[in-house]
């Protein structure tokens, strides 16, 4: 992470392929939004540190992030520890300009490429945040999956008010793991995303999964195996927490309906792509499938392409 610390507020350097303002739309693409609110380009954040609670305001400034903290100045380590989530959460660590050398060839990304210039997957850095997440998503639309995280963020997570206005962070493992099948089925989720949710949180609690251990893998296959092997987490679910929480340009949700939509209107199509005809298309993408992915997504916000 390049960081300059002046203890009330952090500058945080990223590469030269970055665009704050792309990463802002697409984190502003649901109304029901509550892990994070964008006010005049600029997002609030609220994160748990160490047991606090800490509320930061992220804005761009010339060539920096800068990381401002409304209420009060956290200590130097929490500084750090809130630099590091947010250079996470826009992938900083990704060198892009292999991406764009791909993309550049390729005739499903090149306009995308060019139009979304210093996009970043916006990652969910907490596992158990990316899994639930995965696992809320499953088999509905977009705007249910929200509405469904909204109720689950709101009954079972923190929050802080700061002007008049609250703020969360998403429900933690441990939480989870105390409660029944019952509490999730009152906010409308079904039988089985319940039990699949509670049995992660119990299996994290107990050890069993845990970021570092499946990142110490560092094999594409080990890891999706690994994910695979816990109950309610399929190839998409395996390769959505890849992508957006591990960090693997290579993981692939070939069977996303979001991604063969995209593609459909990319290209013109009458119908949607067979998985078959997607694995043509994405013959080039060799090494850069997540990204690829996360562009056609953005295409998706667009009401002409």
């Amino acid at each position: 992470m390049k960081w300059i610390d002046h203890e009330s507020y952090l500058e945080i350097y990223p590469p030269a392929e970055f665009n704050f303002k792309e990463c802002l739309i697409f984190l502003d693409r649901s109304s029901q939004e509550i892990l994070h609110e964008i006010k005049e380009q600029s997002i609030y954040k609220l994160l748990k540190v160490n047991d606090s609670l800490l509320l930061s305001k992220i804005v761009f400034i010339h060539n920096y992030i800068k990381v401002e903290f409304p209420i009060s100045s956290p200590s130097f380590q929490d500084r750090k520890k809130v630099g590091e989530y947010i250079w996470e959460w826009f992938d900083l660590d990704q060198d892009l300009r292999g991406f764009y050398q791909v993309a550049s060839q390729d005739n499903v990304l090149k306009t995308l490429a060019a139009k979304y210039y210093g996009l970043r997957i916006m990652c969910i850095p907490d596992l158990f945040e990316a899994i639930v997440w995965a696992i809320i998503g499953q088999q509905i639309n977009l705007n249910f999956a929200n509405t469904l995280k909204k109720r689950f963020v709101e009954q079972f997570g923190e929050s802080l008010t700061f002007e008049g206005e609250t703020f969360w962070v998403f429900p933690s493992f441990e939480r989870l793991a105390s409660i029944n099948v019952d509490d999730l089925r009152k906010l409308q989720f079904t039988l089985r995303k319940a039990e699949y949710i509670i049995g992660v949180a119990r299996a994290m609690t107990n050890g069993e999964i845990a970021k570092e251990v499946l990142l110490q893998k560092n094999n594409y296959h080990h890891i999706k195996n690994s994910l695979m092997s816990i109950k309610g987490i399929g190839a998409w679910t395996a390769d959505y927490v890849m992508m957006k929480c591990l960090h693997y340009p290579t993981s692939f949700p070939v069977a996303d309906v979001g991604l063969h939509n995209a593609i459909k209107n990319i290209l013109d199509l009458e119908r949607k792509p067979t998985l078959e005809e997607i694995e043509k298309y994405a013959a080039g993408w060799d090494g850069w499938q997540a990204y690829a992915t996360f562009y056609l997504w953005r295409s998706l916000y667009d009401k002409n392409i």
